[in-house]
């Protein structure tokens, strides 16, 4: 991450407007929305209104023999493992879209205005963008960014503020440390998004938002987060409401860090035992309490996919209420950029989620 959150900290429950910027108009990829939603069967499902997409039900990728050395996780050996967590390995266009991101928030920014930026904790990186709308006491939508738990900030992550904000709800996007800043350790990050979440809770009506319609979505590792704070205890930790979370959409996520502490990612982050057992949210899914939509992509790697799978049937299998939903014919940064079209195959499951 980069330190301008840092250069725009205020103190906590004040705000910051950003400054304004230029854009235009672009076509974003989505349009339409090639997916397909798979219910997991017999499980209640998240509401009548996620989209039936066509396609049918994905075909599970058959498994890579070794193809030297031993076998690591499954069937893959080191080098296969570590693709398997590397998404430019399955993304050429990684950083095309990635510009894109940026490019369509400074437009949507030119055509809605900057956010308010508010701190919810002491130090800089602790703060908020919060793009507004204008109906009274409305839902708020939180964000949670990607970027293999090292790269990206708020700024970036814009670009669906406005089809948020048509629909009559806030959209929130946190800043959080990178994991390589915490030395890493992914424990400061899963502390500062559950306290991000906790702030918008308190302060929601101080801003005309109803804290009792916060719903979030979430992307790679930002999933991953995500996750993670949907199976803490936020009664016992926070003295807030289980279910705080309404409704979560989560996307090409990662739910169990067995396989990834196994992977080439060991190099950056400081795994141990109580990290990977604390941060599994697969592990953990007593504590949850908010009804999910998993999905992925059909580009996106071997492992990403299954880990999106494996914690759907999990959650299923311990009762509680989720949605499987593949974006087919997307990569795994491609199917993010439908969330910022209301026609996209996540922006339409957002649009209705703020309903």
């Amino acid at each position: 991450m980069n330190n301008e959150a840092a250069q725009s900290h205020v103190t906590p429950g004040t705000q910051q407007p950003a400054s304004p910027v230029s854009g235009g108009r672009r076509r974003m990829l989505g349009l339409g929305g090639a997916a397909a939603a798979m219910s997991l069967g017999g499980c209640a499902t998240i509401k009548s209104w996620l989209p039936a997409y066509l396609g049918g039900t994905p075909a599970r990728p058959a498994a890579t023999p070794a193809a030297a050395g031993s076998r690591i996780w499954l069937d893959m050996d080191q080098k296969q493992l570590d693709a398997a967590y590397d998404q430019a390995a399955y993304a050429p266009n990684r950083d095309t879209v990635l510009k894109r991101y940026e490019a369509e928030s400074e437009r949507v920014r030119a055509r809605i205005g900057a956010p308010r930026r508010f701190s919810y904790g002491s130090e800089p990186i602790e703060a908020l963008d919060w793009y507004a709308t204008d109906r009274p006491n409305a839902p708020v939508h939180i964000f949670l960014h990607g970027g293999a738990w090292r790269g990206g900030t708020s700024k970036e992550y814009g670009f669906p503020a406005e089809l948020v904000t048509r629909a009559g709800a806030h959209y929130v996007v946190p800043d959080f440390v990178s994991v390589i800043d915490a030395g890493g350790n992914l424990q400061p990050m899963a502390d500062q998004v559950r306290r991000a979440i906790a702030w918008v809770y308190r302060h929601a009506r101080r801003h005309g938002a109803d804290p009792e319609r916060i719903t979030l979505s979430a992307h790679s590792s930002g999933a991953h987060l995500a996750a993670v704070a949907l199976t803490s205890d936020w009664w016992q930790d926070f003295n807030l409401p289980k279910n705080l979370v309404k409704n979560a959409l989560l996307c090409s996520g990662l739910y169990d860090l067995r396989p990834v502490r196994l992977s080439s990612r060991s190099n950056y982050v400081k795994f141990t035992d109580a990290m990977e057992e604390a941060l599994s949210p697969q592990r953990h899914l007593d504590r949850l309490a908010t009804p999910l939509i998993i999905a992925y992509a059909s580009g996106d790697t071997p492992e990403f996919q299954r880990q999106s799978r494996d914690f759907a049937a999990a959650v299923k299998a311990a009762g509680k209420p989720v949605q499987l939903l593949v974006g087919q014919h997307y990569n795994h940064f491609e199917l993010l950029e439908t969330m910022g079209s209301p026609y996209g195959v996540l922006g339409e499951v957002v649009g209705r989620m703020v309903k």
